[in-house]
């Protein structure tokens, strides 16, 4: 086909909107390491996690073999009101950068809570409401998370507890706004409403927080509240089966145009919106169908994948979550108050994490200031306003293609822009201003919180 007939957004019909979400895990030899009771140290079992998760998310959680999961109906039926998502070609990118590659996005920022977080709170809430709670708890950081899971729940008519990562509260006042417009309660953590809170500002007295404090006080909450359960945004492999419909629709728009993508890449902080789009292409790598550059984008100030280690940890800063293998900078690391709010936890997906281990995918950290350049060039050509975790792909895209400008190779790149930005604007004020800073840590801050690293005989 022509390159002249490829629209710009190419949008799948509603009878192509995936109706199964698909679970990477089932495909991968090696499979993720299974999560360990904090108190045993043996693997955790579905009885084990029953006071925290709802009992069937628990079973996606825990389920390594069985490759599609039916979505249900009514998930389906909600989905509608924004998906199918549109796969955009970046042609005025590609004409700004003069550059061969063909540029593409995956769109997901066109729904009310301005992300892609919403495919699975969406899900997380159903279950929730089918098995009767009376409400959810959760931690956010940049607030896309919190603000997907409140709508969700409003949808359902469940009570929502948010504890926000305290810089993000403070810097991000209208997201928390639209979190209490659908109903939740939204609360700075670390905070005095906890035991674990508390606890954590008597040790860090002027901490700005991190989601591994957040995830403690809402999982203390869960778990001494009856009716209730804690739900998690990111990083768990029942998230990544979720958001496996960005990458399920990605391949299918590429497909119905027979286009072949050379690079796939996304911002990665726990790895919901990573996985999700991998997923379909992972899969053919996996079996041997197909090879692709799989790239994640995390940043420099919190570079879990590049700088991390592979080992056993805490997911929370608290201590009391379920310990996973991945690449972590330890559960005590508080990373510098930066604008990538959502890219702020100290770990990584153990799914990835195992993926990246074995080669698979890549990775490469990225500073504030050069996010938030590709951010702003990308928004004067492309007309959308990018969020700057979703910046962090934008970076390495346009740099990719810059590469191929210098070989001439025509290589098809693309990315996922996983929300807006417009909640964001204190951030591209500081850069604007020329006050943003860019914070690096150091070998001996990364070794000080490694160091503390639980020890497994």
């Amino acid at each position: 086909m022509s390159e002249r007939k490829i629209p710009y957004k190419i949008y799948l019909e509603e009878n192509e909107m995936p109706k199964k979400w698909y679970n990477l895990r089932a495909d991968m030899k090696n499979k993720p390491a299974p999560l360990l009771n904090p108190g045993t140290l043996q693997p955790m079992k579905a009885e084990d996690l029953a006071p925290v998760f709802c009992e069937e998310l628990i079973k996606q959680e825990l389920d390594d073999t069985t490759p599609y999961f039916d979505i249900p109906q009514e998930i389906q039926d909600f989905y509608k009101m924004y998906r199918p998502a549109p796969l955009v070609r970046a042609y005025c990118l590609e004409k700004k950068l003069q550059t061969p590659a063909k540029i593409y996005y995956k769109f997901e920022g066109n729904n009310t809570s301005g992300s892609h977080k919403l495919n699975s709170a969406i899900a997380q809430a159903y279950y929730a409401k089918q098995q009767g709670l009376k409400g959810v708890t959760t931690e956010t950081g940049a607030g896309q998370w919190g603000t997907a899971l409140s709508m969700a729940c409003s949808y359902f008519d469940l009570d929502c507890k948010v504890y926000m990562v305290k810089v993000s509260y403070e810097q991000k006042p209208f997201r928390r706004e639209v979190m209490r417009t659908y109903g939740a309660s939204v609360t700075p953590s670390p905070s005095t409403e906890t035991e674990i809170g508390k606890k954590i500002l008597v040790a860090h007295p002027d901490t700005t927080g991190s989601l591994g404090c957040a995830i403690s006080e809402a999982v203390e909450v869960a778990t001494t509240s009856e009716g209730y359960r804690y739900v998690l945004g990111s990083v768990l492999n029942q998230v990544l089966l979720h958001q496996s419909v960005i990458g399920l629709e990605t391949k299918a728009a590429l497909d119905k145009y027979g286009i072949e993508a050379d690079i796939i890449i996304g911002c990665a902080g726990g790895g919901s919106n990573l996985g999700g789009l991998i997923a379909p292409f992972m899969q053919e790598k996996l079996r041997g169908e197909k090879d692709y550059r799989i790239i994640a984008v995390e940043p420099a100030s919190c570079p879990s994948f590049t700088r991390g280690k592979y080992a056993y940890d805490f997911c929370d800063t608290g201590m009391v979550c379920p310990l996973a293998k991945m690449y972590t900078l330890g559960s005590d690391y508080i990373p510098a108050p930066n604008h990538a709010g959502g890219l702020r936890y100290h770990g990584m997906s153990s799914t990835l994490s195992q993926l990246y281990d074995d080669g698979l995918m890549e990775a490469v950290s990225v500073s504030q200031t050069d996010v938030f350049a590709a951010a702003e060039e990308f928004a004067r050509v492309e007309g959308i306003l990018p969020a700057p975790e979703s910046s962090h792909a934008i970076k390495v895209a346009i740099d990719e293609a810059l590469k191929c400008k210098e070989t001439g190779e025509e290589k098809t790149i693309v990315f996922g822009l996983t929300g807006t930005g417009y909640f964001d604007m204190v951030a591209y004020e500081k850069f604007h201003d020329g006050v943003m800073e860019n914070y690096i840590p150091t070998d001996e801050e990364i070794a000080k919180s490694l160091s503390k690293l639980p020890i497994l005989k």
